[in-house]
């Protein structure tokens, strides 16, 4: 219980600070000159800072990045935070963003798609095989499984199911390490801290520091789609193209070289 209450006051003092740092968090409309602001899922960093760098060579505008969890970053938009464009790691908080007024019509369209996967730090030797009625936690031995919050982070939420999905849920839910958003999770295998995390594909191919010992089937979890869009109190000239840029063949590699799967200008459906 206290390893578990450590863990969520380092994920709430987290989120304050990184809310200190987002653009300012000063409300009223984005700036319409200035770098392009964007908010974006922290396992997005990568490859979103790569295809930022390559659109300041192509274009010499650039981009101000945000990274943080997707639920986070859609709750400070509401607030008004003043950002340009929103890159949510799953629907349901773009979903929201779209509820309460905070993105612009006719602007969003899904980007990428990722998978989900179990690590463990780089020289550990555990193995898995994630098959209904696994036993996950015999694969943790005394310690705790690295996750994005299973109620907000979308991480979290796609681990959850998929754990629920192959009955394995009951059996490790009281031995999370709940973190503020995926990346957080990431570090806390790739530092040893946790025998086991469940992350992005591409967060795992981020970290040289931890292995994928497994791969959840595409069927225990909804699709892990990234939608973007333009924020309503955007006043930037340059965000459009950005985002634009974003849906172009120039910035596939980017995303692709990080392991994500590109969709279509309009974004799959599924």
């Amino acid at each position: 219980m206290a390893s578990t209450r450590r863990y969520w006051l380092a994920g709430a003092l987290a989120l304050i600070l990184g809310a200190g740092l987002t653009a300012g968090l000063t409300a009223g409309p984005a700036r319409a000159e200035g770098p392009v602001v964007v908010f974006a899922a922290a396992s997005l960093k990568n490859a979103l800072d790569d295809a930022a760098a390559a659109w300041n060579r192509e274009t010499g505008k650039s981009a101000k990045i945000s990274y943080a969890a997707s639920n986070a970053l859609a709750k400070q938009i509401e607030a008004g935070a003043p950002a340009d464009i929103f890159a949510s790691a799953d629907l349901a908080w773009m979903d929201y963003a779209e509820t309460a007024g905070s993105i612009r019509p006719g602007t969003r369209s899904n980007l990428l798609r990722n998978g989900l996967v179990v690590v463990a730090p780089r020289d550990s030797a555990v193995s898995l095989a994630l098959k209904p009625g696994v036993d996950l936690a015999k694969a943790l031995g005394g310690g705790r499984l690295a996750v994005g919050n299973v109620e907000a982070v979308p991480a979290g939420k796609y681990g959850r199911a998929a754990l629920e999905a192959l009955g394995a849920w009951d059996g490790v839910k009281d031995r999370l390490a709940q973190a503020e958003n995926v990346r957080a999770a990431l570090l806390l295998v790739s530092r040893g801290e946790a025998p086991l995390g469940i992350v992005y594909a591409t967060d795992a191919a981020s970290d040289p520091g931890v292995r994928v010992v497994a791969t959840f089937p595409p069927d225990s979890h909804p699709p892990i789609l990234y939608p973007v869009a333009l924020t309503k109190d955007s006043r930037n000239p340059d965000a459009a193209a950005f985002l634009s840029y974003l849906k172009s063949p120039a910035a596939r590699p980017a995303f692709e070289r990080q392991g994500f799967t590109v969709l279509g200008q309009a974004g799959e459906k599924f």
